[in-house]
């Protein structure tokens, strides 16, 4: 656990005391609070920083995104091995067979319903807590009850592990975004959230080569349940390490020194100051409740999440209709999740330099719908189909891993983004439901309904993404007009107001 080598920095000895607003206030629009309180010496040009700053932010990579990374890696392989599991005969030794499909469906889709409900009192309640020891517990959850499945001898033994596995991973995928604002400006938060979903896509990857090594292993128990052990202990094992070695908040953690966590909170104020620690800002959460570009975003993440949910769960299974047999199927997963990953990391890169992450989404949405119309329009031309399952894979990932990043720095406080985030997230979730279910097996090899249903929904996904960053847009033009343009990285008191503070300034 963390030592007090360095007195802990106070965030109110930085920003001023912290505006504490249970009730709405009956108060005029406040520009004079929203302005910039900044300085001359506050002012730095876009993406220009000093040596101390970069010095900082390389130290703060360092420690904090392989953890993070590898966190998402597990939590991922946890999710989704069932893929992988059902071609090392889960099926046959639990389900009865399963001829219909539905009841791996329904194992599937368990996971979902309480990762949907529990994900915003998760996350606003993360705040209360210190987030090295609250994502550490959830890890540790989520890995026991991964280990857990291998234990199961029925459908009942499966479904109540997946739902486990549903609720402590709702503590911690959104609380991990919010965590990775803590420490990065919007200016740096994009490729650091394309370092974090990519890993999602690495453990596509990672868990294809898995499944095709435990494939070879002839052991006294059955592969798949040693599937579900080999990924789900060191998932254990690497909450408990989260105790010792990942940061706290910048302000307070003994990983920084004085002037380090100076600087950090600092940086944390660029463009909207905090409602920091174990704060909650009711007005914000109703705040939330009421953006409309909360449950636009939910539309987009609905679509990209089905898409996912099924290409994780069912890539193995589609894999083995181009004729080749379930071992090399295995490996062929490997190729379009690499793919992804890469895409989506240089994706985000450019985004976070042009500070433009609508259309980014709006393209690789219509990248992915393209993969989905190969695959209904191409029957007999398996390098044509195969290529497919790349578009759809770097549509989809990147389109997640975007929007992840759209968001963590255009809600204005951190309640609003502890409520607004897993909101969006909770709306999206359902569409990993329905994904969990539009592929029966009984509709294979050619699975009609399933991709016509994800062609339509990225479709959707890629004109809402229009529709958003439009606004975004509109609405940055109409405050420069009102208010002025504000200077580029002076601080904005997003304490009332959050987003809608008239010197606050939305990534389009």
């Amino acid at each position: 656990m963390e030592t007090t080598d360095h007195a802990p920095v106070s965030a109110d000895s930085l920003c001023g005391p912290t505006v504490t607003i249970d009730e709405p206030s009956t108060s005029a629009y406040p520009y004079d609070l929203a302005r910039s309180e900044a300085s001359e010496s506050d002012i730095r040009p876009f993406f220009e920083i000093s040596t101390e700053e970069k010095r900082l932010v390389r130290k703060l990579d360092a420690r904090i995104l392989p953890i993070v990374c590898l966190l998402y890696l597990f939590a991922y392989l946890d999710r989704t091995n069932l893929g992988n599991a059902r071609l090392q005969g889960l099926p046959e030794d639990v389900l009865g067979g399963d001829p219909t499909g539905n009841l791996f469906d329904w194992v599937n889709s368990a996971f979902f319903f309480p990762y949907i409900l529990f994900m915003i009192p998760a996350t606003v309640c993360s705040k209360l807590f210190s987030p090295r020891i609250w994502i550490a517990f959830a890890t540790i959850g989520w890995g026991l009850c991964s280990t857990l499945m291998a234990t199961a001898f029925d459908f009942g033994g499966l479904l109540t592990a997946r739902i486990g596995l549903g609720i402590f991973e709702a503590g911690f995928s959104p609380v991990a975004v919010l965590y990775l604002t803590f420490f990065y400006t919007k200016n740096e938060v994009g490729l650091r959230m394309a370092y974090w979903f990519s890993f999602a896509a690495v453990a596509g990857a990672f868990g294809g080569l898995i499944a095709f090594g435990i494939q070879q292993v002839h052991a006294s128990i059955a592969n798949w349940r040693l599937l579900f052990i080999v990924e789900g202990i060191p998932t254990v094992l690497l909450g408990v390490g989260c105790f010792f070695f990942l940061p706290d908040r910048p302000e307070s953690t003994s990983y920084l020194t004085n002037e380090e966590q100076r600087l950090a909170a600092d940086r944390m104020n660029r463009g909207a100051s905090r409602d920091n620690g174990a704060f909650v800002n009711k007005k914000h959460i109703w705040a939330a409740f009421q953006d409309w570009r909360l449950y636009v975003a939910g539309i987009i993440y609905f679509g990209a999440n089905c898409a996912l949910a099924s290409i994780s769960a069912f890539l193995p299974t589609i894999i083995v209709t181009f004729g080749v047999t379930e071992a090399v199927a295995q490996l062929l997963t490997v190729p379009p999740y690499a793919v992804a990953a890469v895409i989506l990391t240089g994706s985000s890169y450019f985004s976070d330099r042009m500070q433009s992450r609508g259309l980014y989404m709006a393209v690789a949405s219509v990248v992915g719908s393209i993969g989905y119309i190969l695959l209904l329009t191409v029957h007999d031309n398996e390098h044509v189909r195969y290529f497919a399952t790349f578009c759809i894979t770097s549509g989809t990932y990147t389109t997640i891993g975007i929007i992840i990043a759209w968001f963590a720095h255009n809600l204005g406080s951190e309640t609003k983004k502890a409520t607004g985030i897993p909101m969006f997230n909770a709306i999206g979730q359902c569409g990993s439901i329905l994904g969990s279910h539009i592929f029966p097996k009984t509709e294979g090899p050619r699975y009609i309904r399933g991709f016509a249903i994800s062609c339509g929904l990225q479709f959707l996904a890629a004109f809402c993404a229009v529709v958003l960053t439009i606004s975004y847009r509109l609405e940055n033009r109409r405050r420069d007009r009102l208010y002025g343009k504000p200077v580029a990285d002076a601080r904005v008191d997003t304490a009332e107001l959050a987003d809608k503070a008239p010197a606050f300034r939305y990534v389009p």
